[in-house]
Protein backbone atom coordinates (compact mmCIF):
# COMPACT_ATOMS: atom_id res chain seq x y z
CA UNK A 1 0.00 0.00 0.00
CA UNK A 2 1.28 3.60 -0.64
CA UNK A 3 -0.61 7.10 -0.58
CA UNK A 4 -1.02 7.01 -4.08
CA UNK A 5 -3.20 4.76 -3.98
CA UNK A 6 -5.33 5.98 -1.10
CA UNK A 7 -9.18 6.23 -2.27
CA UNK A 8 -12.82 6.52 0.29
CA UNK A 9 -14.93 3.92 0.90
CA UNK A 10 -17.33 2.52 -1.32
CA UNK A 11 -20.55 5.15 -1.65
CA UNK A 12 -19.14 7.07 1.04
CA UNK A 13 -19.11 10.37 -1.32
CA UNK A 14 -20.95 11.74 -3.79
CA UNK A 15 -20.92 13.74 -6.50
CA UNK A 16 -22.18 17.30 -6.43
CA UNK A 17 -25.00 18.31 -9.09
CA UNK A 18 -24.05 21.10 -10.60
CA UNK A 19 -27.05 23.15 -12.01
CA UNK A 20 -27.22 26.03 -14.48
CA UNK A 21 -24.52 25.14 -17.12
CA UNK A 22 -26.57 25.08 -20.47
CA UNK A 23 -29.31 23.08 -21.52
CA UNK A 24 -27.10 20.45 -22.58
CA UNK A 25 -26.25 19.71 -19.54
CA UNK A 26 -30.31 18.84 -18.79
CA UNK A 27 -30.27 21.27 -15.57
CA UNK A 28 -30.17 24.43 -17.07
CA UNK A 29 -32.59 26.81 -17.89
CA UNK A 30 -34.51 26.61 -14.79
CA UNK A 31 -31.83 24.57 -12.80
CA UNK A 32 -34.08 21.94 -11.47
CA UNK A 33 -36.24 24.27 -10.05
CA UNK A 34 -39.18 24.63 -11.88
CA UNK A 35 -41.40 27.42 -13.36
CA UNK A 36 -42.83 29.75 -11.10
CA UNK A 37 -43.33 30.24 -7.38
CA UNK A 38 -41.09 31.29 -4.54
CA UNK A 39 -39.48 28.05 -4.39
CA UNK A 40 -38.12 28.99 -8.16
CA UNK A 41 -36.34 32.50 -6.58
CA UNK A 42 -33.07 33.36 -5.46
CA UNK A 43 -33.21 33.92 -1.34
CA UNK A 44 -35.91 31.86 -0.67
CA UNK A 45 -36.26 29.53 2.74
CA UNK A 46 -39.67 28.24 3.92
CA UNK A 47 -40.77 30.29 6.90
CA UNK A 48 -40.95 27.69 10.10
CA UNK A 49 -44.65 26.68 10.54
CA UNK A 50 -45.41 27.26 6.67
CA UNK A 51 -47.89 25.07 5.40
CA UNK A 52 -48.00 26.12 1.86
CA UNK A 53 -50.85 28.71 2.63
CA UNK A 54 -53.05 26.83 4.64
CA UNK A 55 -53.03 27.84 8.01
CA UNK A 56 -50.95 26.81 9.95
CA UNK A 57 -51.57 25.02 12.88
CA UNK A 58 -50.72 27.22 15.26
CA UNK A 59 -52.79 30.46 14.17
CA UNK A 60 -55.59 27.26 14.33
CA UNK A 61 -55.71 26.26 17.48
CA UNK A 62 -57.05 28.25 20.05
CA UNK A 63 -55.24 30.25 23.27
CA UNK A 64 -56.08 29.89 26.64
CA UNK A 65 -54.75 29.97 30.37
CA UNK A 66 -51.83 32.77 31.63
CA UNK A 67 -48.68 32.62 33.47
CA UNK A 68 -48.97 34.22 36.54
CA UNK A 69 -45.45 36.20 36.73
CA UNK A 70 -46.09 36.67 40.33
CA UNK A 71 -46.58 33.29 41.48
CA UNK A 72 -44.04 31.53 44.11
CA UNK A 73 -42.68 28.54 43.64
CA UNK A 74 -42.39 26.59 46.94
CA UNK A 75 -40.62 23.05 47.30
CA UNK A 76 -42.47 21.24 49.14
CA UNK A 77 -41.27 18.70 52.34
CA UNK A 78 -42.89 16.40 54.19
CA UNK A 79 -42.82 15.96 58.35
CA UNK A 80 -42.09 12.46 57.21
CA UNK A 81 -38.79 13.29 55.28
CA UNK A 82 -37.99 15.89 58.30
CA UNK A 83 -38.68 12.94 60.41
CA UNK A 84 -36.31 10.58 58.35
CA UNK A 85 -33.12 13.27 57.96
CA UNK A 86 -33.14 14.13 61.75
CA UNK A 87 -32.83 10.15 62.65
CA UNK A 88 -30.05 9.76 60.03
CA UNK A 89 -28.36 12.18 60.50
CA UNK A 90 -29.08 13.62 64.22
CA UNK A 91 -29.95 16.55 63.87
CA UNK A 92 -31.92 19.14 66.16
CA UNK A 93 -31.84 22.40 63.79
CA UNK A 94 -32.60 22.03 60.18
CA UNK A 95 -32.49 25.21 57.91
CA UNK A 96 -32.31 25.35 54.40
CA UNK A 97 -28.05 25.10 54.40
CA UNK A 98 -28.64 21.69 55.99
CA UNK A 99 -31.68 20.62 53.63
CA UNK A 100 -29.13 21.98 50.40
CA UNK A 101 -26.09 20.39 52.17
CA UNK A 102 -28.06 16.49 52.46
CA UNK A 103 -29.47 16.71 48.18
CA UNK A 104 -33.27 17.68 49.53
CA UNK A 105 -33.60 21.27 48.01
CA UNK A 106 -30.80 23.29 45.67
CA UNK A 107 -30.13 26.75 46.61
CA UNK A 108 -32.58 28.60 44.95
CA UNK A 109 -35.44 27.13 46.46
CA UNK A 110 -38.04 28.29 48.63
CA UNK A 111 -39.02 25.40 51.13
CA UNK A 112 -42.26 24.74 52.41
CA UNK A 113 -43.03 22.30 54.84
CA UNK A 114 -46.44 19.88 55.06
CA UNK A 115 -48.12 17.61 57.18
CA UNK A 116 -47.83 13.85 55.98
CA UNK A 117 -46.03 11.88 58.34
CA UNK A 118 -45.79 12.02 62.04
CA UNK A 119 -43.09 13.57 63.66
CA UNK A 120 -41.12 12.39 67.03
CA UNK A 121 -38.25 14.46 67.26
CA UNK A 122 -38.05 18.02 69.22
CA UNK A 123 -36.65 20.01 65.86
CA UNK A 124 -36.34 23.49 65.02
CA UNK A 125 -37.05 24.00 61.81
CA UNK A 126 -35.97 27.63 59.67
CA UNK A 127 -37.59 27.52 56.00
CA UNK A 128 -39.70 30.07 54.60
CA UNK A 129 -43.26 28.72 55.01
CA UNK A 130 -45.66 25.96 56.76
CA UNK A 131 -48.64 24.54 56.24
CA UNK A 132 -50.89 25.01 59.97
CA UNK A 133 -50.82 21.43 60.55
CA UNK A 134 -46.92 21.03 60.39
CA UNK A 135 -46.42 23.94 62.43
CA UNK A 136 -48.49 22.53 64.95
CA UNK A 137 -46.87 19.07 64.80
CA UNK A 138 -43.67 20.00 65.07
CA UNK A 139 -44.39 22.43 68.06
CA UNK A 140 -46.33 19.35 69.66
CA UNK A 141 -43.33 17.65 69.37
CA UNK A 142 -41.50 20.10 71.29
CA UNK A 143 -40.05 21.35 68.45
CA UNK A 144 -39.82 25.13 66.67
CA UNK A 145 -41.34 26.12 63.83
CA UNK A 146 -39.50 29.56 62.30
CA UNK A 147 -40.28 31.21 59.33
CA UNK A 148 -37.22 33.02 57.99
Amino acid sequence: MNLSSLKPAQGSTKVRKRVGRGEGSGLGGTSARGNNGAQSRSGYSRKAGFEGGQMPLQRRVPKFGFKNINRVEYKALNLDTLQAIAESTGATVINHDFLFENGLVSKKDLVKILSRGEIKTALEVTVKGFSASAKAAIEAAGGKAIVG
